[in-house]
């Protein structure tokens, strides 16, 4: 199949109402320097996986390097995503992640596919408990 690398609209959490929900009531794993919320969707018409990106403008005040941040999270993330969408779908359940970057300088992305690699195997166990 040649469209499991791909990141497109439906697969993106943009929704403010499951937004608000998954940091109020979701769960959460730390893979420093990432941390990830995660939580159930009971939305028909969601994707099996939402995911967002996020980095706090408190440790990086340029915008630039925010935004390189959120590039590279969401370029590791569509590289390694298949075993976690093969799980959800085998599971038949559906759910929202938002990765956050808590670490304080710019990651190379080596480290950062690295650390993805380690959050997607810990999502799976959990996906599959």
């Amino acid at each position: 199949m040649g469209t499991q690398f791909t990141y497109n609209r439906k697969e993106k959490l943009k929704s403010r109402k499951v937004l608000s929900t998954l940091f109020a009531e979701g769960k959460s794993i730390s893979v420093f320097p990432v941390k990830v919320f995660y939580l159930p969707v009971m939305d028909e018409k969601a994707a099996v996986i939402q995911t967002g990106v996020g980095v706090s403008a408190r440790n990086f005040k340029k915008a630039v390097d925010r935004n390189r941040i959120k590039r590279l999270l969401r370029e590791c993330y569509r590289l390694n995503k298949t075993p976690l969408h093969a799980t959800a779908m085998a599971k038949e359940k559906k759910m929202a992640f938002f990765f956050l970057y808590i670490g304080k300088e710019v990651p190379d992305y080596v480290l950062l596919d690295e650390k993805m690699k380690t959050v997607i195997t810990k999502l799976e166990t959990i996906l599959g408990n």
